[in-house]
């Protein structure tokens, strides 16, 4: 584990430190004042577009082409979501063992935990730089830059506040969160900058979101990789959704969805375009691209895909720590097992009964319901650390074609999706029922119809350990847990619902050492704050380090 060695600092790395330490990635040197940027050719939309375009590709906290999860914004998603019960790095050397096993790195003290500082604050201040620079009143291309500023300050900020908040805004809006950097904190202030109350950070959130929605108004974006005012909408109910302000979720979920439509069985299930192409779904996504660091170094083994794409010729390429080395991220056995067979999106996970099958032969031949490669599935698992296929995720899918299965130089520039309609569906199915169960029971069936044309409400009722929220919630949970999958929403909402975790269980496949159950939100779900901000930030508090369990819990009987 790589702890983080603490230098003296002179009073001129102040800034630079008690901000996370941040490492700058701007578009033009540092030697050219703001003004001067403002006003040069061209130079205010490099500066807009740096803003999305580091979301990805680039090795930003190490520098270092080896570190495997060092691939940008959707690298958060694995950590928060193995960190519950719905996804298994079965490696146990994984590179994602420190988040999924309570590991000691994720104390003040260790390298995992400058992580998010060094990113999130590093696209916070991107955001900071394009709000200055745009002045009181902007106009033109400075509007529209600004409304994308405070959009994505305000995505930023709501995945912060909720990794670190130890308690939700619904129990205790005096939680604390992080401390909040505007474009008008100076060095003194930075010194002395506390963590945000869950009611002050969530009220900056919606004042930076009125902002977005008054700027980007008229704003036609050329793709879906820049936020425009659905975007916002749907950020916008994010936020009341957090905050148990169900009448402005459903109002903002339902205003987010005008324009797309949820992704069919054909769409979900594609095994060429599957969850690596935007479609009529996706709202807001990031892409890799050919020339990004990620792509082109360490054969392209540290980026989102060598960690999420299955299909990539062992003959060809042999590269992926999914595909070639071992390091797949499967579903929760009992999950799985819980989706009927009438619903397509069971389709996206290998069944566990094929393991059962007597010979190689049987079961790569039943591979083929869910890859046009079942030999490579087949050898990356069973013939691996694995040694099995069963809950092997086909979700995400390599792009390019042909030629992207044969070369991961081409297979692995893939998009994420960033946001998608079906969670403003979901999000306006729970708040209209927050406020009147019926309608949300209404809203919530017409929607897993779409996915499961026999669906009947109370199917998924069970309280997984945690009966606190009762059968409409539990049903939504549940909706939520498998269509977002490896979208890095799950420890949201475990926190969010005030569950639990379980782990340990009769047939379960998690890591033994790591089958634990919880009837809470686990501890290290509290993110801790990188010790060198409380040090320099004095009055920046911070969560305990989170202590593992010790040993595996009892099987819980469903």
């Amino acid at each position: 584990m790589k702890k983080i060695k603490y230098l003296a600092i002179s009073a001129a790395l102040v800034s630079m430190t008690v901000t996370g330490c941040i490492e700058e990635y701007d578009p033009l040197s540092d030697t050219v004042t703001a003004d001067q940027a403002a006003n040069a050719p061209g130079a205010y939309q490099n500066f807009v577009n740096a803003i999305t375009s580091s979301l990805s590709g680039q090795f930003t906290y190490s520098g270092s082409s080896v570190t495997p999860y060092d691939y940008g914004y959707p690298a958060f998603y694995l950590f928060r979501d193995v960190m519950g019960q719905d996804m298994v790095p079965i490696y146990s050397g994984s590179w994602y063992g420190t988040w999924y096993q309570c590991g000691v790195g994720l104390g003040p003290a260790y390298a995992v935990s400058q992580y998010p500082w060094t990113y999130y604050y590093g696209w916070i201040k991107s955001c900071n730089t394009v709000i200055s620079m745009s002045g009181e009143n902007p106009e033109g291309e400075h509007k529209t830059g600004a409304g994308i500023a405070y959009a994505m300050r305000a995505l930023f900020y709501q995945d912060i506040a909720r990794m670190f908040a130890a308690k939700t805004y619904t129990d205790d809006p005096s939680s604390e969160t992080v401390p909040i950097v505007t474009e008008s904190k100076s060095v003194a202030d930075l010194v002395s900058n506390p963590r945000a109350s869950n009611a002050d950070m969530w009220a900056f959130i919606i004042s930076d979101l009125d902002k977005a929605e008054e700027y980007l108004a008229d704003y036609k974006r050329a793709d879906k990789y820049t936020p425009d005012l659905s975007v916002v909408y749907g950020l916008k109910a994010r936020a009341y959704l957090t905050m148990g302000q169900w009448a402005d979720a459903e109002k903002y979920a339902k205003l987010a969805q005008a324009g797309y439509t949820a992704m069919d069985e054909a769409a979900y299930t594609s095994r060429e375009t599957g969850f690596n192409t935007p479609n009529s779904s996706w709202m807001m996504g990031l892409t890799y691209k050919s020339d990004d660091p990620n792509i082109l170094l360490n054969d392209g083994d540290s980026s989102w895909a060598s960690s999420m794409c299955l299909e990539i010729n062992p003959t060809t390429s042999g590269c992926g720590y999914a595909a070639n080395y071992g390091q797949q991220i499967v579903m929760d056995r009992h999950l799985y097992e819980t989706i009927p067979s009438t619903d397509f999106r069971r389709k996206c996970f290998v069944d566990f009964a094929i393991d059962d099958l007597p010979s190689k032969e049987e079961q790569i031949a039943a591979l083929e319901a869910y890859s046009d490669y079942p030999d490579w599935v087949y050898t990356t698992s069973a013939e691996n650390n694995y040694g099995r296929v069963g809950g092997l995720s086909l979700k995400f899918r390599v792009a390019g074609g042909a030629a992207g299965h044969d070369n991961q130089y081409v297979g692995f520039v893939v998009a994420v999706p960033m946001m998608r309609v079906e969670e403003m569906i979901l999000i306006e199915a729970e708040a209209a029922g927050r406020q009147n169960e019926a309608n949300g029971i209404s809203l919530l069936t017409a929607f897993a119809k779409t996915r499961d044309a026999d669906y009947t409400y109370g199917t998924h009722t069970d309280s997984y350990g945690n009966s606190s929220t009762g059968n409409f919630l539990n049903e939504i949970w549940w909706q939520r847990r498998l269509e977002f999958w490896g979208e890095g929403l799950a420890t949201f909402d475990i926190k969010r619902l005030n569950k639990g975790i379980i782990r340990s269980y009769d047939g379960t496949n998690h890591v033994e050492g790591y089958r634990w159950n919880q009837t809470t939100v686990p501890q290290w779900m509290h993110w801790c704050i990188v010790q060198t901000e409380t040090n320099y930030n004095t009055a920046c508090t911070n969560n305990p380090a989170p202590v593992a369990p010790t040993g595996d819990s009892e099987p819980y009987v469903w």
